[in-house]
């Protein structure tokens, strides 16, 4: 029967084609606008590394002024960075399986070929631990060494479209590049690492792009590099030296830790405190003990990665879809009504109720995958109108299948829903009434 009832529908359609147009359209504009802010707020929000979320955390320490919280709004949450002088010690634990304090820098790349113009790029200084940790791919060689951890080598890993500008896109272990004032040795080169969100570090943009370049975190003093991102004070700093600052209650590193099991983050919690304690004792961390460590998720959602405006907009999205559907109800409904005399036949002739019913629900489905299909076009539009408007979230403006699958089943459920009344309406009146209207 389904197949009749689809023939039926179409012959419908075809037979009022501006009706047929008023109504795939109206939903169609609908899951237009809501798939569009709807794909925007999927990729904001989803879990940017979800194979292994659940163990890995933001580690902070509470530095901070002992006279006020960080965060005024929320007391409970530590400052989102550290010290230079707390990282490091830090670093001297063995309890996690992967760890690595980190910061931004920027250099300026001077390459050999006299074809290439000099570029920046901006750089993450970090340990070795970090490509195990975030699960980065190499193309070739590998990370650094333990020493370079401990001694500061001057060795760099460069992301594939660096390698591409400097090397052709060849194998380039062993080959040097000067940055700044300085020769460093590639020992590997890795796929671009672009995470949405950029989890690690939201400082100054949670979905910008990633870094092109990485290197030791212990070159830090030695190159007298400050952050090109975020640093931030609680108390005036008599900085008159590179050592002033990073001896100062200034916090601009970032921490990250793998802690594959609950006793294995107990111990580390168990770590941290007792380093705060010590800390304590010499007059630092005069606050109440309030070391955390947060997951992933629990990080974006602390770091308020997806603004409270994000969610406002999606609910207006889908509000506006609400507003098509019920206009959608009464085209289907002056449709339905239209064709009155044809289903007074077709009653007088001993079609049930449930029949005609069916019929008009196999009609507002077809109508509801054409809706769906115009209106994944008209997201897709929308995307490309947000790219052009805001460059710096590109990343966040294209389907993924979901979001396509997503866009036919809302179609479909609201074109359904919309013609549940007009079918119910047009069922319910009597033969006779039909009849009358020949």
């Amino acid at each position: 029967m389904f197949s009749y009832y689809a023939r039926l529908a179409l012959i419908s359609l075809r037979n009022s084609p501006a009706l047929t147009v008023l109504t795939v359209g109206a939903i169609a504009l609908g899951i237009g606008v809501s798939l569009t802010v709807l794909s925007v707020y999927n990729l904001m929000s989803a879990d940017p590394i979800p194979q292994k979320s659940d163990v890995l955390y933001a580690v902070t320490l509470d530095s901070w002024d002992p006279e006020r919280p960080y965060r005024e709004r929320d007391a409970t949450i530590p400052p989102y960075e550290m010290t230079f002088r707390d990282a490091v010690a830090v670093r001297d634990s063995d309890i996690p399986t992967h760890a690595a304090a980190m910061f931004k820098a920027g250099f300026s790349v001077q390459p050999g070929n006299p074809d290439i113009r000099p570029f920046r790029v901006i750089s993450r200084m970090t340990d070795r631990g970090l490509f195990a940790m975030f699960n980065l791919d190499f193309i070739y060689g590998d990370a650094w060494g333990a020493r370079a951890d401990e001694g500061g080598e001057y060795v760099v890993v460069l992301n594939q479209t660096t390698n591409e500008k400097l090397f052709g896109g060849e194998d380039s272990v062993g080959e040097r590049v000067r940055m700044g004032d300085n020769d460093f040795t590639v020992v590997g080169v890795v796929e671009d690492w672009n995470p949405t969100p950029k989890y690690y570090d939201v400082n100054n943009g949670a979905f910008d792009e990633g870094e092109e370049v990485f290197m030791p975190f212990a070159l830090t003093e030695a190159l007298e590099l400050y952050s090109a991102g975020n640093t931030n004070c609680w108390k005036p700093e008599d900085i008159e030296s590179y050592q002033n600052f990073i001896d100062s209650e200034c916090v601009w590193i970032q921490y990250w830790a793998q802690l594959d099991d609950p006793a294995q983050r107990q111990n580390y919690q168990q770590f941290l405190d007792d380093y705060a304690r010590n800390q304590q004792s010499v007059g630092r961390f005069q606050r109440p003990l309030n070391n955390r460590l947060f997951p992933v998720m629990e990080w974006l959602e602390v770091r308020q990665v997806v603004e409270s405006d994000a969610l406002i907009m999606l609910a207006i999205s889908f509000m506006f879809l609400a507003v098509c559907v019920f206009n959608t109800v009464g085209l289907l409904l002056a449709r339905f009504i239209s064709r009155a005399p044809h289903i007074g036949i077709r009653r007088a002739l001993g079609a049930s109720r449930q029949a005609i019913f069916s019929q008009q629900m196999v009609e507002a489905a077809l109508v509801g995958t054409a809706a769906g299909a115009l209106g994944i076009g008209l997201a897709w539009l929308g995307l490309q109108g947000v790219r052009v408007l805001y460059r710096e979230v590109d990343r966040l403006t294209y389907l993924t299948p979901s979001m396509i699958v997503a866009g036919f089943a809302i179609a479909l459920v609201a074109a359904l829903a919309a013609g549940l009344y007009p079918a119910w309406r047009v069922c319910r009146t009597s033969p006779s009434f039909y009849l009358r209207l020949q």
